[in-house]
């Protein structure tokens, strides 16, 4: 799959654990250290408009200001699926993957912050379906690619700052990919 089949899917999986949040769910813990659902949801929507606004050539200063600035709307469901498409078609244009973008890491390739929106997606949906109860299964594509993304960045993703702990070093060959993959982004399944 490349990577816009990537981000639809993930998009897609993470909008199927969105419906699923009932009205007494919005403030439950995540796995996420010290965000609730709402927080969790907030973050992915930010993190859309963040993707946008950066390909429509904003700052780093000014992504951030837009993420930061995130609120949920009443329909939360119709908020994602808007910024969702929004975001399929900025990266979906013409030259994006080349792109230089001002991400608040630096100036990174479109292609990098791509990977980045198909793995904050793929994770962040084993995190609402943690949080709400519901089915933790992710597709095998977007475990693999998301894995192939990050394991180079192993030995130093603990330090990054929004992996949690990081890789638990307790994981051997036969867990599965979904497992090791959640191990390596800081989560304990």
């Amino acid at each position: 799959m490349d990577l816009n089949e990537l981000l639809q899917l993930a998009t897609d999986t993470y909008a199927v654990r969105l419906a699923q949040v009932g009205d007494d769910q919005w403030d439950m813990p995540s796995p996420c250290e010290g965000w609730t659902v709402r927080d969790l949801v907030a973050h992915v929507v930010g993190g859309n408009a963040m993707a946008v606004a950066l390909i429509d050539g904003a700052t780093a200063d000014e992504a951030v200001a837009l993420f930061t600035a995130t609120e949920l709307a009443a329909d939360v469901t119709t908020q994602f699926a808007d910024g969702a498409t929004a975001q399929i078609a900025a990266f979906a244009a013409e030259g994006v993957a080349a792109q230089v973008l001002h991400h608040p890491m630096g100036d990174l390739p479109g292609e990098v912050v791509h990977g980045f929106r198909v793995g904050d997606l793929t994770l962040h949906a084993w995190d609402l379906s943690r949080a709400i109860g519901a089915d933790e299964t992710l597709p095998e594509q977007l475990v693999e690619a998301v894995y192939a993304n990050l394991e180079p960045m192993a030995p130093m993703i603990a330090s990054i700052g929004v992996f949690g702990d990081g890789p638990s070093g307790n994981v051997s060959a036969e867990t599965s990919a979904q497992d090791r993959l959640l191990d390596l982004a800081g989560r304990r399944p």
